[in-house]
């Protein structure tokens, strides 16, 4: 009778977190529809602004080109596709913890509500980052080294798949500050052994960014750079943190 009786409960507990589940995964989809209804009339304008970095380096006898029939439709809209998820990506994360909370304790979510606004600031400052300085970097890099016999045009699908790619592992690399306040937060290595292996840390920053950038020297120089100068920050902030909670 009790195992009946344990086994009902069970049921009923795993029912009202899928329950839970659901509503919310049903609010996300709703949120992230209404959003991409209402960006899909301005899907050209919002394409026109992502190729802007790349016309302003192009020749004057240059241009982007479409090398398939359905690419001035599907591009834009994979575009606008994208930019939705960027805009929902903080009520996304909202609503995951609003299915976890119950699972969290009190301390636990404190440090959610300092982390997880610090990874959304950080998130889109690395995608502005990328749009306003370091892509046109790039393109420009590109460009300029073409030979004069060359010209270049490139195809909207393949610029903007390189942009998604791009913007993204921007935003991720930007998450670099918090994940070593997290580790060192956590005790799961502390500030001593992270000072102890710099020159390590150095070489596996430029490691990483061979894997989440383009393939070439400049890019990953670039991302392996920043990835080092965010890692210097968030033991900088993990510093800083340590102190504090010594204090207190």
């Amino acid at each position: 009778m009790s195992e009946t009786s344990d086994l009902k409960k069970t049921l009923s507990h795993f029912s009202d977190y899928f329950e839970e589940f659901r509503r919310n995964l049903i609010h996300v989809v709703i949120g992230f529809l209404v959003i991409f209804v209402g960006l899909v009339p301005f899907a050209n304008k919002i394409y026109n602004a992502i190729a802007l970095p790349l016309q302003a380096k192009l020749p004057a006898n240059a241009h982007m080109i479409a090398t398939d029939i359905t690419s001035t439709f599907v591009a834009p809209i994979k575009l606008v596709f994208f930019v939705t998820l960027i805009i929902l990506f903080p009520f996304i994360f909202y609503k995951l913890y609003v299915f976890l909370k119950h699972a969290l304790y009190l301390k636990e979510r404190k440090i959610f509500f300092f982390f997880f606004p610090s990874s959304i600031v950080l998130f889109y400052s690395g995608i502005a980052l990328g749009y306003f300085f370091i892509l046109p970097a790039v393109l420009g890099f590109f460009i300029g080294v073409s030979p004069d016999s060359v010209t270049p045009m490139t195809d909207i699908q393949q610029y903007l798949l390189f942009c998604i790619k791009f913007f993204f592992v921007l935003g991720l690399i930007f998450q670099v500050p918090l994940v070593i306040m997290i580790t060192v937060y956590f005790g799961l290595v502390d500030i001593e052994t992270i000072q102890k292996n710099r020159p390590y840390i150095f070489i596996f920053c430029f490691f990483i960014a061979m894997f989440v950038t383009p393939p070439d020297i400049l890019s990953m120089a670039i991302g392996g750079t920043m990835i080092y100068l965010l890692f210097e920050i968030g033991l900088l902030f993990s510093r800083i943190l340590s102190q504090s909670n010594y204090q207190n």
